[in-house]
């Protein structure tokens, strides 16, 4: 009998084990089952990173370029996603900073694992995010960094980035042209932001047409970044003849410069580039200083091309206000990234970047374009001047 009662005593135990083992095994299967759930929901996701200025001293590009891209990617998933996949943005502020933009690239593309980085809008931001995607093989393309070598260095194309707007050498060569053909000018004045290659390569490239074709600089002044009294330059120029001054830099101290050069009684037409399209321009200089006043730009509210209607109407439905270019680029950087993953091959950055690299005749809301050997569109320009701070004529210039 005792020997019967240990055996069932021994049977008992090792039952209690088994069912004791068996929970663990149920467990883990529930987690799979979890796991498998997790990768549809990615499966049927694009992650697409947007890396841009949206606080310190270039907000408003930021700001205003990813108003765009949201648009652009809520259109996009309301009318199915890419292929069925809904675009899924991964947004960080690079507070304006170039370090900030590498820090946040790499954090795009390793941990938060996206398919392409949209942005940043400046030139220097973008440049220093290039090395990241060249690194990790993902694209990253800019909607507005203008210099001359974004792209393309003494090194040779760089084969992970890509930009939509046109670049400064463009920029500066049309706006000597129009001051030469357009303002009948002869002689000008340059103040330059000598702190950022934006308004190096700008002055370069202004300087290098209008003194080819017959024009003079009279003088060339610098400023630097930040910088918010310019009536020492402003002094130095007034007793000087010439016929126009071209200011090659950003909103936040052309506004300034404008402003100090009509209170001092400077009223010779002012030049400048798409560093000037803020609303904070006209917040900067007020209405009254800004006449006279020309800038080259990537598109213009009084284009009447019905793609052009249509995006401004919606924008303003949703926004509540009127666009400027970084809108329209940003909406275009979306819709232009969105049309490449749709035609790569897969989606990873790889096919990604050969798509991009092959696109032709992409149809944008700041002008149709197709994409050259060195990454950059082949595209129109937009000369715009402003009357009391307004926008009032405008004149597309091909590329």
């Amino acid at each position: 009998m005792k020997k019967m009662l240990a055996v069932l005593a021994l049977c008992a135990l090792l039952g209690s084990l088994f069912t004791g083992c068996s929970k663990p095994a149920d467990n883990t299967a529930g987690q799979t089952g979890q796991t498998e759930q997790t990768g549809e929901a990615e499966q049927s996701e694009i992650k697409i990173g947007i890396n841009y200025e949206l606080s310190g001293g270039v907000a408003t590009y930021g700001q205003s370029s990813v108003e765009g891209i949201e648009m652009a990617i809520e259109e996009i998933n309301a009318a199915g996603g890419i292929n069925g996949k809904k675009l899924v943005p991964v947004k960080y502020d690079n507070k304006s900073e170039p370090a900030e933009a590498t820090t946040l690239a790499n954090k795009l593309m390793t941990q938060d694992k996206v398919v392409a980085v949209l942005g940043p809008a400046t030139s220097g931001a973008f440049k220093a995010e290039i090395p990241v995607g060249t690194k990790n093989k993902i694209p990253v393309i800019s909607g507005s960094a203008t210099a001359d070598d974004v792209t393309v260095d003494s090194s040779g194309v760089k084969e992970y980035a890509f930009r939509i707007c046109f670049y400064d050498s463009f920029q500066g060569t049309t706006m000597a042209n129009f001051a030469l053909n357009n303002l009948n000018a002869k002689s000008a004045v340059i103040i330059m932001d000598s702190s950022s290659d934006y308004g190096k390569g700008l002055a370069k490239n202004f300087t290098d047409t209008f003194t080819e074709k017959g024009g003079t600089i009279v003088t060339q002044e610098a400023y630097v970044a930040n910088d918010t009294d310019f009536n020492a330059i402003l002094t130095k120029i007034k007793g000087l003849q010439y016929d126009v001054i071209y200011i090659p830099g950003y909103y936040n101290e052309a506004g300034l410069i404008i402003k100090q050069a009509r209170n001092q009684g400077i009223d010779a037409p002012v030049l400048g580039a798409d560093g000037f399209d803020s609303p904070t321009l006209l917040d900067l200089a007020g209405a009254t200083a800004l006449n006279n006043v020309y800038f080259t730009n990537h598109y213009s509210s009084l284009d009447k091309d019905p793609a052009v209607v249509k995006f401004i109407s919606d924008f303003k439905a949703k926004y509540n206000k009127e666009p400027d270019a970084f809108n329209a680029l940003g909406y275009d950087l979306a819709m232009f990234v969105a049309d490449g993953i749709k035609r790569a091959s897969s989606v990873d950055g790889e096919s990604i970047k050969t798509a991009l690299a092959e696109t032709k005749d992409f149809a944008g809301v700041t002008g149709s374009f197709s994409v050259d050997e060195n990454h950059n569109p082949v595209k129109s320009i937009v000369v715009i001047g402003l009357k009391d701070g307004v926008q009032d004529t405008s004149e597309k210039i091909g590329s």
